[in-house]
This record gives C-alpha cells, structure tokens and sequence, in this order.
C-alpha cells in the first residue's frame, strides 16, 4: 500500500523520480530569485505569489544560494511564506536558519527562546537574517509529501549542503 498516495515504489523515486527533480531544481538553479525580494515591508505572500507569476502559493523544496553556491536546502507546504519567514520572522521558529548560523559554535542556552531574549544572540540572528536576504533562492514544485520529504534528503546530499542541514530530531 502506497505511503501518502505516493504513486512510485522506493526504486522508481531512488533511480529516476527524485534525479528528474534534482535536473529540475538544477535547471531552476540557473534563473534564481533574489531573497531580499522576500524581506521587503509591507509586502506579502499573495504580493509574491503574483510577482512571480503564480495562481497561489505552492509545496516544494527551496535551496538558498550564495552567488552559485548551494548553502541551504528547505521544503515547505508554503514556499513563498516560508521564504519571507526566513528573512522577516521574529522567532526561532519562523527563522530557523538564521537561528541555526546564530547558535553555531556559541554558548549554550537553556533554551531557544531564552537564547533570543539574549541581545548578544538577537543581534547576531539578525546579522544572519541580513545575510540570507543577500542570497538567492531556486525552487521546485513538488505535491506529494513523501517525494517531498524524500527529495529534500537527496536533494542537500547531492548539493553538499551539509553545513547548515541536519536530518537529527529535536
């Protein structure tokens, strides 16, 4: 029985599904959108979805880029939201990585709200911010949420990606 309506088996997604997304996301690689298109004020997500020519917001997996270089692979069930929360969002939870490049290598807090009470920490989540609104950001629309998960693993392994991705649960 299929997991999540995913019409493939596990070899038909390994050998041919998630490559074909991978030359997808590539192809998409080419023509990227700038993030800080994302963090202007008073804009939001049904402003973007128009911009970029779309009927609606839409699920898929996002790699972020630095010039060229892949740095970050995300998926959401809202990609244009997501994309804006990476660079406007307030919380750990809207901002995770920001949060994430902000804790890495720092001292430990008892938790992550307690972490971004502390100015020290605030002002380097926002340094981070700052820095994800000067990427750019390729996307691939993808609805079935197994693909979708799955193709995110693919996706950061075969991008390198490993320094701001982790699979660990929480």
């Amino acid at each position: 029985m299929p997991i999540d309506e995913c019409p493939y088996t596990f070899v038909e997604l390994a050998t041919r599904v998630l490559p074909d997304r991978m030359k997808q996301m590539r192809s998409s690689m080419q023509i990227p959108w700038k993030m800080s298109d994302f963090s202007q004020a008073g804009v939001g997500t049904k402003s973007h979805v128009l911009k970029l020519g779309r009927k609606a917001d839409f699920k898929g997996c996002y790699v972020f880029l630095e010039s060229s270089t892949p740095v970050y692979v995300g998926i959401s069930q809202c990609v244009i939201q997501r994309l804006q929360q990476h660079v406007k969002g307030k919380t750990h939870y809207d901002a995770s990585l920001a949060y994430r490049m902000a804790a890495d290598g720092k001292i430990s807090y008892p938790t992550r709200s307690s972490a971004m009470e502390d100015p020290v920490f605030r002002s380097g989540f926002e340094k981070n911010q700052t820095y994800i609104q000067s990427l750019y950001v390729a996307c691939v629309e993808i609805d079935n949420p197994l693909e979708l998960y799955l193709f995110e693993a693919f996706c950061s392994m075969e991008l390198d990606t490993h320094q701001w991705n982790t699979f660990a649960t929480h």
